[in-house]
Parts: structure tokens; sequence; C-alpha cells
């Protein structure tokens, strides 16, 4: 199982900057373009009633002025990614993703 510290990881360098940010409180001023994500869901298997195995996804939203940003493009070829949908609010463009890690 890989951590979400290994992930945090992989996403600085998709986006190329140090503004990703995970599970944002209100109160920080975020720097875009960004990337901002959460843990969406723990998916557990079983056998003997016990947990043998683990899979977390993360719900990833790249956030940035451009509408043609090269991050969403780079994003969409992170292994198991899988895009969501696209919304824009308050002038910035918001592509969302489930990534299985």
């Amino acid at each position: 199982m890989n951590s979400r510290l290994e992930l945090h990881a992989g996403l600085v360098a998709i986006l190329g900057s140090a503004n990703v940010y995970y599970q944002p409180p209100e109160s920080i001023k975020m720097k875009y373009p960004a990337i901002v994500y959460s843990r969406s869901d723990i998916g557990n298997k079983f056998a003997d009633n016990v947990v043998y195995a683990q899979s977390h996804s993360y719900r990833v939203t790249v956030i940035d002025s451009n509408p043609d940003s090269e991050v969403v493009s780079r994003m969409s070829k992170f292994v198991t990614a899988k895009f969501d949908r696209h919304f824009t609010s308050d002038g910035l463009n918001h592509d969302v993703f489930t990534i299985f890690y």
C-alpha cells in the first residue's frame, strides 16, 4: 500500500510547484495553479472476517485560471486517475479526478 505522502509527492511533481494542498482549511490562501485533494473512500477486502487489504481513493481537484491547463493533461495520465467532471467557480477552472492509491 502506498502512503498519502507518496501521493502528495507525485502530485507536486505533476503540478511542478508546492501548491498542493491536502484538506486545506478555509483560512488558507491558496496560490494558483493548485491541486487540492482529500480522501474520499477506503475499500476493505476481507477473508476469514479479517481485513487483508485496503485501497484508498482520493478526490483530486486541479484548479487553474487557464481552461486549457497542461496540469489537467498531466493529471489525466496519472496511474489510476479517472476524470469525474469540470466546473468553473470564481473565475477558476476546476477539473476533478478520482485516484485509487
